[in-house]
């Protein structure tokens, strides 16, 4: 029996409408494949994560990210808290890019303690808000939740804070820690022959004596748990701003906890080095982050 045409006709839709449907589903979802690919490495300055004018970063996305592979770098300078800048880890970056083409780099600025009011947990707090910043916007800079923080002197001091300290928004995967203090304590009471305890005094308001909690709480090694992210130091034997004791007794409290570590000395520089250490440095992290960052 023939059918009549408009019947014949709705009965064609029927059958091809869910093939058409999932045929435009499919090249729609190829496109948005091949757009990911297609993504361009990107960088921009001075991204503002806060309303003070020192609240800001810079990032560096490499091309070919994505949400579920592409892991970051956060870099925090050092300068005693009350000093430096991003751009220290400007002449760093093209290496960096070289050496950890999978990872995306974000390069911050914090508060400074020598501005009246913004002792600590001034900075403390800033890194945690450019972290929060950062992971709230994931998807729009095609990154995934692996985060790596590193840090030089009282930057490193503030990565291994943030790393210890907090889970949230995340919890980071690993930190790179280039000779930053870790017991604000023992930096007051003993203190390297280039310091004058005064200025931790400043800066953590008052002495252990009179707000002991406030150096409790601006201690790293007092916040290491089982579950603490590993860790790598890297130091100066001859460091007269932070003492090589301050490492010793970071990693004998990760190794007491069970937390991977490696503690790296370099018996003959100070605080900080180039040339082949520097380069050695470099070797060491990428080791290090390839066997804890997956």
């Amino acid at each position: 029996m023939k059918l009549p045409r408009f019947i014949t006709m709705n009965l064609l839709r029927k059958a091809y409408l869910p093939g058409l449907i999932l045929a435009l589903l499919t090249v729609i979802s190829c496109k948005e494949t091949d757009s990911e690919v297609r993504l361009e490495a990107s960088a921009k300055s001075d991204v503002a994560y806060g309303a003070d004018a020192l609240q800001r970063m810079d990032y560096y996305l490499p091309a070919q990210r994505s949400t579920a592979d592409t892991k970051v770098m956060v870099l925090i300078h050092g300068g005693a808290w009350s000093s430096g800048d991003k751009s220290e880890f400007k002449a760093y970056l093209d290496t960096m890019k070289k050496r950890f083409p999978d990872y995306a780099l974000f390069n911050i600025n914090y508060r400074l303690a020598s501005t009246a009011g913004n002792g600590f947990p001034v900075q403390e707090n800033d890194v945690k808000a450019a972290l929060d910043f950062i992971d709230k916007r994931r998807s729009l800079y095609s990154i995934s939740d692996k985060f790596v923080l590193l840090g030089a002197s009282a930057g490193g001091h503030l990565a291994l804070l943030q790393a210890y300290k907090y889970s949230t928004p995340l919890r980071v995967k690993a930190v790179i820690n280039f000779f930053g203090p870790s017991d604000m304590a023992a930096m007051y009471s003993n203190p390297p022959s280039s310091v004058n305890p005064l200025l931790i005094a400043a800066l953590v308001g008052g002495t252990p004596q009179s707000n002991a909690a406030a150096y409790f709480q601006s201690s790293p090694i007092n916040f290491v748990l089982a579950e603490s992210p590993p860790t790598l130091t890297l130091q100066g034997g001859r460091d007269n701003l932070v003492s090589p004791s301050q490492q010793v007794a970071l990693h004998a409290r990760l190794q007491s906890k069970g937390v991977a570590n490696e503690y790296v000395l370099y018996p003959d520089e100070n605080h900080g080095w180039l040339g082949a250490n520097l380069s050695k440095s470099f070797d060491r992290i990428g080791v290090f982050l390839n066997t804890h960052v997956k």
